[in-house]
């Protein structure tokens, strides 16, 4: 289902994207109240529940936005244990979590050593939803990894504005990035993305390029994350990406795509001092993920800074309870290869 940007409606009239990433007060209740409703209409109260495991911070990428950028000469860089996270994921795992991304820097050796056979693992002993965020490889790493048993990419673009894209030195280029996109879709992924709101310099019309872009693109799901400027990097003086500007994007994508699962990221308590991640559940949120990777490793993944807000499954719960929402038993990937099956029976 997809509806035009532009066709959301608040006041008295159809309001510009620009107007409602900017709206504030009463217009923006009204937009974050369809958001949630539209929402609601597709999936219901439920919310997927998603674990992350973080198993290497090596990147052979240098964003400017991110604290494990290859030029971060000060990070002690890890390699997860096979053995000991397999233990970790499969039998210490919360019981509400129904999926789990595996996510590591650009490191190809750890995809190789540690993520597939992760996979094959989980895959045996678990009934586990398998998602990955491993950035671009090879066509045969991608069959590699499907093969084992994850269904679910995340591939973020980041920054539609190509300018841009290349002055934070983003992942390879922007069109690499969208072509890889394409390439998963093709080979069977259902595939998700991601882009940031709030970046130095960025302008309303830049976040309008990226949700513009979002819709383009063979995409099940997509992310919006507030700028928070990152440690060890050019941008670590830089002011912190504006929560509201976030979800009013996080509304117009909802409205956008009424059917896509739209995370409430971790990053939103960090701009907004703890009250973001409920504000993104009622802002049409679909899916909270919960952080599984060991406390010795977990602050070495320096995505933004080492005190990070980490949710629990209390803080996650509890936050859904608060919001009237409740978690869902099936998993993510169950529910897109149920959909991809309905679609194909009614094609």
């Amino acid at each position: 289902m997809r509806t035009p940007l532009t066709s959301a409606v608040i006041a008295n009239g159809v309001a510009t994207t620009a107007d409602l990433l900017g709206s504030r007060g009463t217009e923006q209740k009204r937009l974050h109240a369809r958001a949630a409703e539209a929402a609601k209409s597709y999936f219901g109260p439920r919310v997927f529940m998603r674990g992350v495991v973080e198993l290497s911070n090596f990147c052979r990428e240098n964003c400017a936005y991110c604290g494990m950028r290859r030029d971060n000469r000060t990070l002690d860089r890890f390699r997860a244990r096979l053995e000991d996270i397999s233990e970790w994921v499969i039998h210490h795992r919360p019981s509400c979590i129904t999926d789990l991304n595996i996510q590591t820097g650009e490191d190809p050796l750890a995809v190789r050593e540690i993520v597939i056979p992760l996979i094959r693992r989980l895959r045996e002993q678990t009934s586990l939803g398998i998602s990955v965020c491993l950035g671009t490889l090879t066509p045969a790493m991608y069959d590699e990894l499907q093969s084992a048993g994850a269904s679910i990419y995340i591939m973020k673009f980041e920054i539609a504005n190509p300018d841009t894209y290349r002055r934070m030195s983003a992942p390879g280029n922007l069109q690499e990035r969208l072509d890889h996109i394409e390439m998963l879709a093709n080979k069977g992924w259902s595939v998700s993305s991601g882009f940031i709101a709030g970046l130095p310099e960025q302008t309303i019309n830049d976040v309008v390029q990226n949700l513009e872009l979002a819709k383009k693109l063979p995409l099940v799901g997509c992310s919006v994350s507030p700028f928070i400027p990152g440690e060890a990097t050019p941008l670590h003086e830089e002011t912190t990406g504006d929560l509201d500007l976030t979800l009013n994007s996080m509304a117009l994508m909802r409205l956008m795509r009424p059917d896509w699962v739209i995370p409430a990221v971790s990053a939103l308590n960090l701009a907004g001092s703890g009250s973001g991640y409920n504000r993104g559940l009622r802002t049409g949120a679909n899916l909270v993920t919960m952080n599984l990777t060991p406390p010795d490793l977990r602050g070495d993944y320096l995505l933004y800074k080492r005190d990070r807000f980490i949710m629990t499954e209390e803080k996650i719960l509890s936050a859904l309870e608060e919001e009237k929402l409740s978690p869902s038993e099936q998993s993510l990937a169950e529910f897109y290869a149920a959909r991809e099956e309905k679609s194909a029976i009614t094609a």
